[in-house]
């Protein structure tokens, strides 16, 4: 089913699109530094399959932070829970995405949670295979099956520049192999995490991830379990609690659905039992967070009543 675009969806990001203005995008990872600050779209996925859009939902980011959440429910799938959570804790943190801190702080060393860099390469170490290639089709494989996209790729260039500029990601990983939470060669590792986080999506892929988390794995127009309903909750707790970085509190209160973003700037959204949604405005805030894609979705659940609190 086509997704078809709404009035009354595209005068709401056109109110957001304002804010656009405030952000810039991410250049820290030279290939993000190309996007179009000005751009903004979103697309909102029903149950019964119906599909609304506003702005170019075609246009292709990179997943980022937010393939962090898919790894997650790929490895609690493949692990299961207690081994999962043996190497990385359930905790928000204030602290920024990147800091490495509470490594410091923590006895043992292990990553407070799964969404923080330190504790999603954690979790992308337990994912199954022989090699760098295998394990990222398998990664590839679940976003497909979560997208319906087949041709689920990812970019080179942005997993190149990402790979060279990981310095800090290194020295997490060389902090957690000290303390035994990894045990994979640390290059292999971030070959294998920079490609996860380049991993090619729009934003109506975004939304039919987000439909299949808010009705707890299940794929609506099949009806077939993608994942387990225990491992849609958990994913969905910790998109609440530190799915947008250190801002994630604001988050809950000002629009209080499972969210996670990326610095690309894509959002995926879940409102339970209601709507996957999928936002791209790769201007982000001071936290990493798409600016106008926040306010777009603060607009969008006080005009809906999307809050779940």
């Amino acid at each position: 089913m086509p997704c078809q675009t709404n009035n009354e969806l595209e005068a709401i990001l056109e109110e957001a699109k304002y804010y656009t203005q405030k952000g810039k995008v991410a250049d820290y990872i030279p290939a993000l530094s190309k996007a179009n600050p000005d751009d903004l779209s979103i697309a909102v996925y029903h149950p019964d399959g119906r599909c609304i859009s506003a702005g170019d939902i075609q246009e292709s980011i990179t997943l980022q932070s937010i393939s962090k959440v898919l790894t997650l429910a790929l490895a609690l799938i493949e692990c299961g829970e207690e081994y999962v959570f043996q190497k990385v804790g359930y905790e928000p943190t204030g602290d920024p995405f990147n800091s490495i801190v509470k490594l410091e702080m923590s006895n043992p060393s292990k990553p407070l949670n799964p969404m923080i860099n330190a504790g999603a390469l954690a979790v992308t170490h337990m994912i199954k295979g022989q090699s760098v290639e295998e394990r990222l089709n398998k990664i590839l494989s679940f976003v497909s099956l979560l997208t319906g996209n087949e041709h689920t790729t990812y970019s080179k260039e942005v997993a190149k520049s990402e790979f060279e500029t990981s310095h800090l990601n290194r020295s997490l990983c060389y902090f957690m192999k000290q303390h035994g939470i990894i045990n994979e060669d640390v290059e292999e590792l971030l070959d294998l995490y920079t490609k996860q986080c380049a991993i090619e999506v729009n934003c109506l892929d975004l939304a039919r991830i987000g439909i299949i988390f808010a009705l707890d794995g299940m794929e609506p127009i099949t009806n077939k379990r993608i994942m387990p309903a225990h491992v849609a909750r958990i994913c969905k707790t910790f998109m609440v609690t530190c799915g947008m970085y250190n801002a994630s509190g604001e988050f809950a209160v000002r629009v209080g659905i499972p969210a996670k973003s990326g610095v690309s700037g894509g959002i995926l959204g879940a409102v339970p039992n209601r709507f996957g949604i999928g936002i791209s405005g790769p201007a982000l805030d001071d936290k990493g967070n798409s600016v106008a894609g926040l306010k777009l979705l603060e607009l969008l659940a006080e005009k809906y009543s999307l809050s779940m609190f």
